[in-house]
């Protein structure tokens, strides 16, 4: 997967008019894991009543509104004033990555001009943004992953309801097709061995410079490994450190 440092400086913008409020708080959780927003701003025209909903999450989230209103119908100034943010704080050199909010694909010159620049670009957008924003990202994350986890239901529940409930809470945002398969075996030959093994770690960062909206969360697992032992496809080794047999190295390849 994409590498992780906490002290990575990250300015995050949010487009309002093409994302939901809901879920705020898991993404600024999972954005931690990639750095430290350093820049978190928000873009909409406050007058408008279709953005209402994420003023009631700004001071929660320590978010800074930016007011963009609306010359012309049809047109949307919200988007001008985020890329011409993002370019002031480029040039600034005070961040070392962006983290753009939207589903947009209009920001698609945008992650590519700070990438050209050597910045790391996470995207975070609906399942329904297309894919020149999403390949233009180093990461892409659907917000649909960012649910918060249910509690599990009481064991003195009706068996039909917990049964029922467990089942809408596992339900994967995506489907395991031939063509996520076909990425998997295309690139544990692109790094095995000669016996034909490839590192786990090596795989997935691998996986997600080919498809940056890859993510085994998409498929209703937590972690590559138990995404990898659930397709028949593939064997797993899991190899003891030779320092520490704490620790294990885990190597896949195909069957």
């Amino acid at each position: 997967m994409i590498e992780t440092q906490k002290d990575l400086k990250l300015a995050v913008l949010i487009d309002a008019d093409n994302v939901p409020y809901a879920n705020v708080k898991e993404m600024f959780e999972e954005i931690a894991k990639y750095g430290t927003p350093t820049f978190k701003r928000i873009y909409a025209d406050w007058t408008k009543p279709t953005v209402s909903g994420w003023k009631n999450v700004l001071l929660e989230n320590a978010i800074t509104p930016i007011q963009q209103y609306s010359y012309s119908t049809g047109k949307n100034a919200s988007d001008s004033a985020l890329i011409i943010d993002a370019m002031d704080i480029l040039y600034t050199g005070k961040v070392d990555g962006f983290c753009i909010v939207s589903s947009d694909s209009d920001f698609t010159r945008l992650a590519t001009r700070l990438r050209e620049a050597g910045m790391k670009v996470i995207g975070i957008g609906e399942k329904k943004t297309l894919n020149p924003f999403i390949t233009a990202c180093d990461k892409f994350i659907y917000i649909e992953i960012l649910k918060k986890e249910l509690v599990a239901p009481v064991e003195d529940e009706p068996k039909s309801t917990s049964k029922k409930t467990r089942q809408a809470e596992d339900k994967p945002l995506s489907n395991i097709d031939p063509e996520i398969i076909k990425l998997i075996v295309t690139s544990i030959t692109d790094l095995a061995d000669d016996n034909g093994w490839a590192y786990l770690g090596d795989l997935g960062n691998l996986m997600l410079k080919k498809k940056p909206d890859f993510d085994p969360r998409n498929y209703g697992f937590l972690k590559m490994l138990p995404f990898i032992k659930s397709m028949k496809q593939f064997e797993v080794d899991e190899r003891e450190s030779g320092k520490n047999h704490h620790i294990k190295h885990i190597y896949i390849r195909k069957k």
